[in-house]
């Protein structure tokens, strides 16, 4: 059944056509954001290889977002959270995939926190 809200038809649009120019590396992988209305979904991408080397989201039980004011804090909260686990891994750098959404609010708070835990992009 193909998708008709008109939304979701542009924004998957916008994601091919940024997916087109945005590959992710050994190297240098990629980080992809996804949100739904209630939750944020990150995860960094070794497309070469077509493996998730690291994930994360708000749904995550290690993370405590108790204290966090909002949705905006708590994406805040899941950028530091994936910038310490790809530091983990060993990942330093990194590609960011928006996934066609505008780069505000939630996904902007996302890369913010990622950077601020450490990550390159």
């Amino acid at each position: 059944m193909a998708k008709t809200n008109p939304k979701i038809v542009a924004r998957e649009k916008r994601l091919k056509r940024v997916r087109k120019k945005i590959s992710g590396t050994p190297e240098r992988p990629r980080l992809r954001v996804f949100k739904s209305s209630s939750h944020i979904y990150v995860q960094i991408i070794d497309d070469v290889a077509g493996k998730t080397l690291v994930a994360t989201s708000t749904l995550e039980k290690s993370l405590d977002l108790s204290g966090t004011a909002g949705k905006v804090g708590q994406a805040h909260q899941v950028g530091m959270a994936i910038a310490r686990k790809a530091k983990e891994k060993g990942i330093e750098s990194v590609v960011f995939d928006r996934g066609g959404f505008l780069y505000h609010g939630r996904i902007k708070a996302v890369s913010d926190g990622a950077r601020e835990g450490g990550l390159i992009f």
